[in-house]
């Protein structure tokens, strides 16, 4: 299991970016959280198998269809969660 810790930039809120997000994870079985920041951005913790975070990795990248990602920032982190939930803007 590995643990990512993910920052998306571009027009990412607004866009359903979140409970898309939500919706792979759960396909992929990957759990943690996501939500809106304050800034702009949307953050994430993901955990999973490493195949399956490289593949919400890659999804971030582009995200639903009305978003538009112009950088992900990704860190090795810790933790461990037993769904991926959607948490409120920090």
């Amino acid at each position: 299991m590995v643990t990512k810790h993910l920052r998306i930039h571009g027009r990412v809120q607004g866009v359903y970016f979140r409970d898309s997000m939500r919706q792979q994870a759960r396909q992929l079985g990957v759990t943690g959280w996501v939500r809106n920041r304050l800034d702009g951005t949307v953050e994430a913790l993901v955990s999973g198998e490493p195949q399956a975070i490289a593949k919400i990795i890659e999804w971030a990248r582009h995200g639903p269809a009305t978003a538009k990602v112009t950088d992900v920032q990704i860190e090795e982190t810790q933790g461990q969660f037993d769904s991926f939930d959607l948490l409120l803007t920090s």
